[in-house]
């Protein structure tokens, strides 16, 4: 990789930083705390929440018909997503030990805090639930292939894709014969690596 890629590299990871503590700025008159993985509000702030929550009866009849409808095929995608989620638990207890990689905790990427929203009827709550759980289940998916692609493959597509995972920036050039076997090492080393 080029000393200029690299720079700009360092730069976008300044830029993400400082994006982050923007964000953190802007979200920081939301007041709550979290105590043994709990969210707690203010009591002044859940009644208010309270106030804002569509209720259930409302709820339905305000839902387009074909969202009902779906509903069952948007569900059903869970049942593949259990598999995956056992397949994902048994690879990374076998493959990265093995591999020497570090664990990736499954707890940074599914996380469920959205039902301690006051301001959510009981089918948002559960459609939150499906959607930290399947969302953050890729995201974990995507975290243990990146991974196991750093180290086994890391090489950059010829064709654009539309999703460069976190590793992809370190690939190796497509087609860069001269320095693969030279640089796949340090690839290797930086998937046994915690960065």
């Amino acid at each position: 990789m080029s000393d200029k890629i690299e720079h700009l590299i360092k730069e976008i990871e300044v830029l993400k930083g400082q994006l982050k503590e923007e964000i953190l700025q802007k979200e920081s008159d939301i007041v709550y705390e979290i105590k043994h993985g709990h969210i707690r509000f203010p009591d002044d702030i859940m009644i208010e929440q309270k106030q804002k929550v569509t209720h259930f009866f409302q709820y339905l009849k305000e839902a387009p018909l074909l969202h009902i409808l779906s509903a069952p095929i948007v569900y059903m995608m869970v049942i593949p997503a259990l598999f995956l989620d056992i397949l994902l638990f048994i690879y990374v207890s076998v493959i990265f030990p093995i591999y020497k990689f570090p664990i990736i905790k499954r707890s940074d990427y599914i996380v469920f805090d959205r039902q301690y929203l006051g301001y959510l009827n009981f089918i948002e709550k559960l459609n939150c639930l499906y959607c930290s759980y399947f969302n953050g289940l890729m995201n974990y998916t995507a975290a243990v292939a990146s991974r196991s692609e750093l180290y086994f493959c890391p090489i950059k597509h010829a064709k654009k894709i539309a999703y460069q995972h976190e590793h992809y920036q370190d690939f190796l050039s497509y087609a860069d014969a001269k320095s693969y076997h030279d640089d796949l090492q340090k690839c290797q080393q930086k998937a046994q690596s915690d960065k």
